[in-house]
């Protein structure tokens, strides 16, 4: 290619990587937006159509398992409460059960999936109320109930995903956090002041989530994301330079972009450099610690992913709704103690030490996840994480705690106790720690390596 194609070529990599999360967005919303409602019907005249309904929370009734999920990297911990917030009418309020002594937290995505707000234990407590959303810009008068801190929240862009996470400790408690769940509600501000139920709307979803991915399908998702969902200011002038690659830019330019083959090598070449990028974190980010196997990738998310383009388009691409690190955080195992992958057909002992358990406030666990599609594993005991909830687990003698992962039931009874089930090829791991403490956000803690058992 000649100087000016190879200049286009890097700029498409930098428009892939900037608007990853936007297509990931739009992928979602189509995906996890419901078609139906109780009590409302279909959004549009058919279950075909790309009609959805936002405005009104989904629940997830059943604890994820294999094969059960549309977002990668779910959580067997928790039970989801979803919802689509659309702002462009105005301020919306979000009613709020009391929990008990239940941890629950609605983490709020924009649509660059930025993680901005998290109403609940950490920042409210468990007692309940309501929260006003209100779009970015909006001047209007905040009522006197969501003056207090925590329980007025500005949202940068006017499309918002809440993805809610109420604790559950097993199927036993089913029952109650479904009732726990019913109690959540949308209201406009205006209902909210008259004291009358919510309702929700429809909206358009237009595209397909379930479609192969696609140079010119992806630039179209980014543009009409980019015409709800106006970039942040301070990303003005790239998307100026972006523009002559297609990002931001009118559809008649696109269209006359696209009939120029030479562009469609362009995008083609910068699709696979991305895609190859975004499937292998390490190299992409160099954040690995080959001490350890653990990365800590996503302990930059406070407040935001700034301007780290890339780290913020991996999180889409892997690991989509993660929370802010004062919530949770995440760092994740790929290789064990030798700097090798870890494969099922090895068999590992991960050893926390007396006293050295992660340090939360809320809880801990260990998910596994193959590495052929991010998602949990089939496994006959249906053990898809362990942490410190997880009944039975067998302490050592000292008070440490050691676990096994590996594909075959371990022969020992106590071996068996603490077993995470492994797949057959290679995996990874993640640590889920809600509400760390200080030493772990600081990096004062430092998470043991799987160690390769022999024979």
């Amino acid at each position: 290619m000649n100087t000016r194609h190879e200049y286009l070529y890097t700029q498409a990599v930098q428009a892939l990587v900037y608007a990853w999360p936007l297509y990931e967005m739009q992928r979602m919303r189509s995906a996890t937006s419901p078609r139906k409602l109780a009590g409302h019907g279909f959004a549009g005249e058919s279950p075909d159509s790309s009609l959805r309904w936002c405005n009104a929370f989904v629940h997830e009734r059943e604890l994820l398992t294999a094969g059960r999920s549309r977002v990668v990297m779910p959580n067997n911990d928790t039970l989801y409460t979803n919802a689509w917030l659309d702002l462009s009418a105005g301020p919306l309020v979000l009613d709020m059960p009391d929990m008990g002594a239940r941890y629950h937290v609605l983490g709020m995505l924009d649509f660059f999936t930025n993680p901005f707000g998290h109403p609940g234990t950490r920042t409210l407590g468990n007692g309940g109320g309501a929260v006003l959303v209100t779009p970015l810009g909006w001047q209007g008068s905040v009522p006197e109930a969501f003056q207090a801190p925590g329980r007025h929240i500005e949202a940068p862009t006017p499309w918002v995903w809440v993805i809610g996470r109420l604790l559950i400790d097993g199927a036993h408690e089913l029952d109650q956090v479904h009732a726990l769940q019913d109690g959540f509600g949308i209201r406009s501000l205006a209902d909210w002041q008259a004291g009358r139920p919510g309702a929700p709307r429809r909206f358009d979803a237009r595209h397909d989530p379930r479609a192969p991915f696609a140079p010119q399908r992806f630039l179209a998702m980014a543009n009409d994301a980019l015409r709800e969902n106006p970039p942040p200011a301070g990303d003005s002038a790239l998307l100026t330079g972006l523009r002559a690659v297609g990002l931001g830019a009118d559809d008649a330019t696109v269209a006359q972009m696209w009939a120029d083959p030479a562009m469609v090598e362009v995008w083609r070449r910068a699709a696979d450099t991305v895609q190859a990028l975004l499937d292998h974190r390490a190299d992409a980010l160099g954040q690995h610690t080959p001490a350890t196997g653990w990365s800590r990738s996503m302990m930059s998310l406070t407040g935001g992913f700034g301007h780290d383009h890339l780290l913020r388009a991996f999180v889409a691409r892997q690991g989509i709704g993660a929370l802010s690190p004062h919530e949770a955080i995440y760092p994740r195992c790929e290789t064990d103690s030798t700097g090798r992958m870890l494969d099922g057909a090895q068999r590992y002992r991960l050893r926390f030490a007396p006293g050295q358990l992660p340090p939360v406030n809320a809880f801990w666990s260990i998910t596994l996840y193959s590495t052929r599609d991010f998602m949990l594993v089939d496994n006959p005991i249906a053990r898809y994480a362990i942490g410190d909830r997880t009944p039975g687990l067998q302490h050592d003698a000292d008070g440490g705690l050691t676990l096994h992962i590996q594909h075959a039931p371990p022969l020992d009874d106590a071996a068996r106790a603490n077993w995470l089930p492994a797949p057959a090829d290679g995996f990874f791991l993640c640590l889920r720690a809600y509400l760390p403490r200080a030493e772990m956000l600081d990096g004062r803690y430092v998470l043991p390596a799987p160690e390769p058992v022999g024979d």
